[in-house]
């Protein structure tokens, strides 16, 4: 009897608490999301005297919503403006959906009053087709004049209106073609390529790779990277990777000497006495224990060392007025470095981790251009970071 006494207080209170939060939603004229607050909580036991409450709100809340939703539509049809036709599209379909989103929890009871709660609803069919075939219509010729003007911008524009129109009206007139025509105008096209103002060989398989922009992941809805330019494409911007310095270091070996030593056990041994008598247990045995002995070795460490540094720029060229648009620095360093060791006397001296190195022995050194080119990685993932966080059109 406790328990259940203890569920009804919380189910009070929290019927209480989404009692206040409808009517704050309506009082500060939420009037949807009193609607939905109400239907929520009227679609369980909605006859229940304890939802009471809830019917009177959404009564309200429909009727003030619809009065206000028709009143915008009669704002908007006197104002005359052809860019309101979305506006009452869409508040004609939100005006049919609160409806259809009341129907199935009728007939609601008024139980103090015994009557049926009220909504008066309409039949708004012909408004929303009207509404569509007039928005339609807009879309259609309002993106057509924008595709006539020099603006990407309003390319653009144009192509999410007839996106939402094709949406809207499927296979209407000629939108898919228009559609493919704005996105084409709208798209900023990127072309990309090197230059070496260095005393080096910039190896051929580095600037290809630089410049495999498929790799990088980088075209969006409005940019496109085009390393190879494309015969009728008017390109709206330059991206030049610029290789000012490459600084390679001599082919180094650096010798390294040093000395090891360390305590191991070596068997068993007896143990004796400070006379130098060997002790026995009870029994008359010897005692036995760890015999230990140091170990040494001499490490001769030979360290293979080659650097190469690649100091570029990036470069972005806006091509409507050859004007440098932005400059970012691109640099990369890759090192080449291999260890190997041998020893004299016993190698147990070493740490274990140490021992692979006496099992390695000299190798050839990378040539310059392996060397620049295996900075490549390195350099692809800077300049991808510079490009995503530097759009050519803020």
């Amino acid at each position: 009897m406790k328990n259940f006494t203890l569920l009804t207080i919380v189910f009070l209170v929290l019927n209480s608490c989404g009692v206040r939060q409808t009517r704050e939603s309506l009082a500060s004229g939420d009037y949807d999301i009193a609607i939905n607050n109400a239907v929520e909580s009227l679609k369980n036991r909605k006859d229940a005297k304890g939802k009471q409450d809830y019917v009177y709100l959404l009564e309200e809340a429909f009727a003030k919503a619809k009065e206000r939703d028709l009143q915008n539509i009669s704002v908007w049809f006197k104002d005359a403006n052809p860019r309101n036709t979305e506006k009452i599209y869409e508040t004609y379909v939100q005006l049919n959906n609160r409806q259809e989103q009341i129907k199935p929890l009728l007939p609601l009871k008024v139980l103090k009053q015994n009557r049926t709660a009220s909504f008066a609803f309409e039949d708004y069919s012909d408004q929303i087709v009207s509404s569509k075939n007039a928005l339609a219509k807009y879309l259609y010729d309002n993106s057509k004049a924008l595709l006539t003007t020099k603006d990407k911008m309003s390319f653009r524009r144009a192509y999410d209106d007839l996106v939402y129109l094709n949406e809207l009206s499927p296979n209407f007139k000629d939108v898919i073609a228009l559609t493919e025509t704005a996105r084409i105008k709208g798209t900023d096209f990127v072309n990309v390529f090197t230059k070496n103002e260095t005393n080096m060989v910039i190896p051929v398989r580095l600037q290809n790779d630089l410049l495999d922009f498929s790799t990088f992941g980088l075209n969006d809805k409005w940019t496109v990277y085009h390393s190879n330019k494309v015969k009728g494409i008017d390109y709206d911007y330059g991206l030049i990777v610029n290789f000012r310095q490459i600084n390679i270091s001599p082919e180094q070996v650096k010798e390294k000497e040093f000395y090891k030593e360390k305590q191991i056990k070596d068997g068993v041994k007896n143990l004796l006495d400070s006379n130098g008598n060997i002790v026995k247990d009870s029994l008359g045995k010897p005692i036995k224990v760890d015999n230990f002995k140091i170990i040494k070795a001499d490490i001769y460490e030979y360290r293979q060392f080659k650097s190469a540094n690649v100091v570029a720029k990036v470069d972005y060229i806006d091509f409507k007025n050859n004007q440098l648009v932005e400059t970012f620095p691109l640099a990369s360093e890759f090192v080449f470095e291999s260890v190997y060791s041998k020893f004299t006397g016993d190698k147990r001296a070493c740490e274990e981790t140490y021992y692979p190195n006496f099992d390695r022995r000299a190798v050839p050194f990378p040539s310059n251009e392996q060397m620049v080119y295996d900075s490549g990685e390195d350099l692809k993932a800077k300049l991808k970071d510079i490009i995503v966080r530097n759009k050519f059109r803020r």
